[in-house]
């Protein structure tokens, strides 16, 4: 946060809210509340939010790009935005959230469970084609792996639960791996049932106009795929020259390998950028 520098009475818009960490910290060095957003699709994380509603912050309940899209058509800017992307701990913990391979629990895997589109649909519904092109594409599966798994969950449907699906990719894996066999493609599932990198890259277009010249914003990633978009999209703008948005406040992403207390967020990397 400290990258950043937030400063008294700047406003604030954080388009991945989740139970408030980041806003909390934020808005107590801004202390502008009534000028600051708070977006998530997931309604615990909007009930969670709402000691920042009695203080006069805004809540929306929505996805962070159709959120920003709104923002922008009723010409809202602001000093400072944040987004943390992917899964956070509370979903997965979450048995009945779907998300973990390690709990048993529905395959559901909706951060917004209004959306008609679940985990169980794809895996039930999904063509094999369909399937193990999501584990490539989205869980960076190698190809051959990916239609092995595709086929074996076809052939065994209808798979009810997240252990029953994580126990089946289990057994094509010949050998024990540094990361769970079911890691990749309970991620590509996920991606899949929530948009996840589409929302990302058309959301990153609207920053430039989400944001008041010299104003910051802030992109924690948790994966290859995420961040790769990160990267990619604010190299254009650098790339740019006199044109250019964006300048750099990061010259490389801040890493939270060494981050003991939670090792979920050894993966994360954050970019810092500042509007021109």
């Amino acid at each position: 946060m400290q990258i950043i520098k937030p400063e008294f009475n700047e406003s604030y818009v954080d388009l991945t809210a989740g139970y408030g960490g980041h806003a909390e910290a934020f808005l107590a060095i801004t202390k502008n509340y009534r000028d600051s957003v708070l977006v998530d699709r997931d309604a615990f994380a909007i009930e969670n939010l709402a000691k920042f509603e009695s203080l006069g912050a805004q809540l929306m309940h929505s996805n962070f790009l159709a959120a920003a899209e709104k923002l922008l058509q009723r010409g809202r800017q602001f000093d400072i935005a944040f987004m943390d992307i992917g899964v956070s701990s509370p979903q997965l913990d979450g048995a009945e959230r779907g998300f973990s391979f390690n709990k048993r629990g529905p395959l559901d895997m909706r951060m917004d469970r209004r959306q008609a589109l679940s985990a169980y649909q794809v895996v039930n519904e999904w063509s094999e084609s369909e399937l193990a092109d999501i584990f490539v594409q989205f869980g960076e599966e190698k190809r051959v792996l990916a239609r092995r798994v595709a086929s074996e969950i076809v052939q065994h449907r209808p798979i009810d639960d997240t252990l029953q699906l994580a126990e089946l990719i289990s057994s094509l894996s010949a050998r024990k791996a540094r990361i769970h066999p079911a890691t990749r493609i309970f991620q590509a599932i996920r991606i899949a049932v929530n948009d996840e990198l589409s929302e990302l890259e058309n959301t990153l277009e609207l920053l430039p106009k989400l944001l008041k010249p010299g104003g910051r914003v802030g992109v924690i990633s948790f994966h290859s795929l995420e961040d790769r978009l990160v990267k990619q999209y604010f190299k254009r703008q650098l790339g740019l020259g006199l044109e250019a948005t964006f300048e750099p406040v990061t010259k490389k992403p801040i890493s939270g390998e060494e981050n003991d207390n939670n090792p979920r967020a050894r993966s994360a990397k954050l970019r810092v950028y500042r509007r021109l």
